[in-house]
């Protein structure tokens, strides 16, 4: 695949980048584990089908030292054992906010309550605005068919 232009977030000029990149460091000072934040990133981008993206946050979890296990069913988190309440209820809010267009109600009270059982509301703000900038993120890459790259290590 050959990107259509060069990424987006680079070709729009100089103040976005670093725009987007400190919107993801204000994520991570919301209290939620940088391991959420990319369960997160990877299942909103599994959804998008953003090769990219997952690619980047599948790797990022890798060197994190998640397992094999968790990175490969994150897809169908629901029927596997390797999850927390904590992060099922993340996942959850997290397709929920992905999906907006699926459903008359997307983000349904039930899926709210259990994330507010689990998050304050500093937390889940972290998770709709990791959600959301992921989002933002989805409709860069494949819109302008950015590759998903070699991750280096």
């Amino acid at each position: 695949m050959t990107a259509r232009i060069p990424n987006p977030a680079i070709a729009a000029g100089p103040d976005t980048l670093p725009a987007l990149l400190s919107l993801a460091e204000a994520v991570k000072k919301t209290g939620l584990s940088d391991t959420l934040i990319n369960l997160i990133y990877l299942r909103a981008s599994q959804i998008n089908g953003a090769s990219w993206n997952v690619n980047k946050h599948s790797s990022d979890l890798k060197a994190a030292g998640e397992s094999d296990e968790r990175i490969f069913t994150v897809a169908s988190w629901r029927d596997a054992p390797f999850f927390t309440p904590e992060e099922r209820a993340a996942l959850a809010l997290t397709e929920a906010a992905t999906r907006l267009a699926d459903t008359v109600d997307p983000v349904s009270d039930e899926v709210w309550a259990e994330a507010a059982k689990h998050f304050s509301d500093q937390e889940l703000a972290g998770i709709l605005l990791a959600a959301g900038l992921n989002n933002l993120w989805h409709r860069l890459m494949p819109t302008t068919r950015q590759p998903a790259q070699p991750v280096a290590g």
